[in-house]
């Protein structure tokens, strides 16, 4: 699969399951997400890799904040499963730093651009990926269990996997009513 094909066939895949990306698979996913552009070589974004039985505690933090958050029994049954839709889950935050030349805006973009870079990446290899936020990338308290700093955000949660089956291809958007011309 050429750069185009990927850029112009890739979708989001719900439903997911073993296995997860190998090593070498997770490794190339990774190095995408380093590959990003990134104004002043901030790397302002890190990764947090959820796992085993790191699913299960995952699920833990996500029900203790619904708690907390007042969810009745049935959001919290429901939330309990969600880290379980997929074998492994990369959980992206921004990681910003004070600049003079570069915003934090630009640098949660860049964060961003990691999400997106690892998700054609595990497309590229033949895995399917879901890029999700949702309540709790913005919970305090998920955030302080992922020891991930008050100013800084969760940019996103990738799930990745192997697809359950294959998706019909989605038709393509048409641009022209997104595009203006300034000459």
């Amino acid at each position: 699969m050429n750069g185009i094909e990927l850029l112009l066939t890739r979708q989001s895949t719900a439903n997911l399951t073993t296995p997860a990306p190998d090593s070498n698979a997770l490794d190339t996913i990774l190095k995408a997400g380093m590959k990003v552009p990134d104004h002043g070589a901030l790397t302002p974004w890190h990764f947090t890799l959820v796992s085993g039985d790191g699913l299960a505690k995952l699920s833990h933090i996500y029900t203790q904040a619904a708690k907390i958050n007042n969810a009745n029994e049935a959001k919290v049954a429901k939330v309990s499963k969600m880290p379980f839709r997929a074998p492994l889950i990369v959980v992206i935050s921004s990681k910003l730093t004070t600049h003079e030349k570069v915003p934090a805006q630009e640098q949660m973009i860049t964060a961003g651009c990691c999400v997106h870079a690892m998700q054609m990446a595990a497309f590229a290899l033949g895995y399917g990926a879901m890029w999700r936020t949702g309540e709790f990338a913005y919970d305090a308290y998920v955030k302080n269990q992922l020891n991930i700093k008050e100013q800084d955000q969760i940019v996103g949660f990738l799930y990745l996997g192997t697809p359950v089956k294959q998706l019909a291809k989605k038709q393509s958007k048409n641009y022209n009513s997104f595009v203006s011309y300034l000459t």
